[in-house]
């Protein structure tokens, strides 16, 4: 049976946030013993009309963001840490703005392990810290983040090395191209973000209810 968990955010000063909820389904998938988790998670994704784009080791803190333009999709390879979502970042110093009061008030924080998946409707927020195991911030995959630039994109995967926090990211395939939006950038025009088309299937659940084809409205 799959766990659903649900977390309505309200939009902010400087985030949009969304009508819809981000869903998070915990130790969905089967990492254990994997040899090739990221090409498996690949299939599983592109089965859904869901393109992967990135394959990200993260360091022990990020900038919080969100996409305008896109709903992602994150599913955790390695390593456990936190995510906070819905909220921005208000002070430029990232210690600050994560362990300290340089956040706008509210949001929430959840525990991401290996297994994990993250489906973020456009417009959500979210800043990855407390990573373990410890590492530098770095794209695994060829390509800019945007594409995996390989003629075989599941050969790619399968061979890259997982080490630290890692998270693979999708998009819908016929959705937009994500952009890095720190907050602020849509004051006044959050309806254009959440008017953002809901794709057909769930990235890993396909048409099932339990994922954003029933949860999304």
């Amino acid at each position: 049976m799959v766990v659903v968990k649900k977390y309505q955010l309200p939009p902010t000063e400087l985030i949009p946030n969304s009508p819809q909820p981000l869903l998070h389904y915990p130790g969905f998938l089967k990492v254990g013993g994997s040899q090739n988790l990221a090409a498996e998670v690949y299939d599983l994704f592109s089965s859904n009309g869901w393109q992967t784009q990135w394959i990200f080791r993260y360091g022990p803190t990020q900038t919080s963001h969100y996409h305008s333009e896109a709903h992602e999709c994150m599913a955790v390879l390695t390593g456990s840490a936190k995510i906070r979502f819905g909220v921005a970042d208000t002070s430029s110093d990232l210690d600050e703005s994560t362990y300290g009061s340089g956040k706008e008030d509210g949001g929430v924080v959840v525990d991401a392990n290996a297994g994990d998946v993250f489906i973020l409707p456009a417009g959500t927020a979210h800043k990855t810290f407390n990573t373990s195991p410890s590492a530098e911030f770095k794209l695994l995959t060829p390509g800019d983040g945007h594409n995996v630039a390989a003629d075989d994109v599941r050969d790619a995967l399968a061979n890259v090395e997982l080490t630290g926090f890692t998270m693979i990211g999708a998009y819908p395939k016929d959705g937009g191209s994500w952009d890095f939006a720190k907050g602020g950038e849509n004051a006044g025009e959050y309806e254009k973000v959440w008017s953002v088309t809901r794709p057909d299937h769930d990235p890993v659940l396909g048409t099932a209810e339990e994922g954003l084809c029933g949860q999304w409205h």
